[in-house]
């Protein structure tokens, strides 16, 4: 099978065969699964059948015009797009037939444990230490801004298993379950009301080394593969055009012309050329996926992603006025998923403010568009080949 039309009747066998209309929603996902149609770039038996990632598209269309559910990929973001490509690359085969398919189906939702208070925009300083002890490590640490922790069945972790070498040199890289009676979880409370991040406090719990991905002491390595998947992820989504927040604001400016003034009209016209050529060049690098690992290109779309939001959302409020200033509810709640487009103008104004700090600072995504895409020369780093111990904190 290596073309789109045979691709098209596997997925058309697996619509006879479990009609979406009558069929369970988890059975119809685990035949998907199952059939290798849930990613198919991945390998056989992991769910996928060893294709190019752009034939996902021919599953994909076929399994919405015959309406089949899908697997609530926003809720499950993290795990999707960033611990599963992670797992594919550096994973045992055991950690991968373990993890992928419940991943897939949403059975068992995934979070994130690599920023701390110490170390968000200096990563590599992290802190949070692993000792081994016999087959297992030792964890002990804390961690910050953790999305979806608070529903997480696993984490993805890096921790300092080696404070005497440089700090890019001493990190390892592990899989942490969430039920650990030493995990525990606290709301932070964000400007929008809502907790939908979290602080993450890990006192003495047990990883076995099976659950360790990579080499001990690559961590680093192996965490650039889900940071450059994750940039990917938060700024390289599929949107249609005028999809996104862009669609918000021009289905107000032409619904509410008593709204419109000159100058908010050239401003929508410029965010508007710039929310489509920001579209246009994440199909581009999409497409690059498909010769590999996704590169520094995807902090460039984030770097986007984050602008364009804030723009948009401020152009929004200043267009409706008084009625911008609105605010449905400021009750607090942990929600699983955010939902720009769902809610009202003053959150998306509110929850895009943080949309140049998560997924990595707009400022140190600056710096990988300038070394990594543009090769301009690095800025001096003192601390390169300083033992993590000797750093100063």
């Amino acid at each position: 099978m290596t073309d789109a039309s045979d691709l098209r009747r596997r997925t058309q066998d697996l619509l006879a065969a479990h009609p979406p209309a009558t069929t369970d929603r988890t059975t119809f996902l685990e035949a998907r699964f199952d059939a290798g149609l849930a990613w198919v770039h991945f390998p056989e038996g992991l769910g996928g059948l060893g294709l190019p990632r752009t034939l996902q598209a021919v599953v994909e269309a076929e399994l919405a015009a015959a309406g089949a559910p899908d697997n609530d990929p926003r809720r499950i973001g993290i795990g999707l797009g960033m611990a599963a490509p992670t797992i594919l690359q550096y994973g045992t085969e055991e950690q991968k037939r373990r993890f992928l398919r419940p991943l897939w189906l949403g059975e068992e939702v995934w979070c994130q444990l690599f920023s701390e208070p110490g170390a968000g925009s200096d990563l590599a300083a992290l802190g949070t230490r692993a000792v081994r002890d016999g087959d297992d490590w030792v964890v002990n640490g804390q961690k910050v801004w953790t999305s979806s922790a608070h529903i997480a069945r696993w984490a993805i972790l890096i921790a300092r298993t080696d404070p005497d070498v440089p700090k890019h040199r001493g990190i390892t890289y592990f899989v942490c379950d969430m039920t650990d009676p030493g995990v525990e979880v606290r709301p932070l409370r964000q400007i929008t009301g809502e907790a939908e991040f979290n602080e993450v406090f890990i006192s003495g719990v047990r990883i076995p080394d099976d659950r360790r991905l990579g080499e001990v002491g690559d961590g680093w390595r192996v965490a650039q593969t889900t940071l450059n998947n994750e940039r990917v992820a938060i700024g390289g989504s599929a949107v249609p055009r005028e999809g996104g927040m862009i669609g918000k604001v021009t289905a107000t400016w032409r619904d509410r012309p008593e709204l419109r003034t000159h100058d908010l009209h050239q401003r929508l016209l410029d965010l508007w050329v710039e929310a489509e050529a920001a579209r246009l060049t994440g199909a581009r690098l999409r497409q690059q996926l498909v010769a590999g690992q996704p590169g520094p290109e995807g902090a460039g779309m984030k770097l986007s992603f984050a602008r364009l939001n804030q723009q948009i959302s401020g152009l929004e409020v200043e267009l409706l006025g008084e009625e911008g200033l609105l605010y449905e509810d400021w009750t607090m709640v942990r929600p699983e998923q955010v939902d720009f487009t769902g809610r009202d103008a003053g959150y998306r104004y509110l929850r895009s403010k943080g949309n140049s700090i998560e997924g990595g600072t707009s400022e140190i995504l600056l710096n990988i568009v300038a070394e990594r895409v543009l090769g301009l020369p690095a800025e001096p780093r003192t601390d390169k080949d300083v033992a993590w111990k000797d750093l100063a904190r």
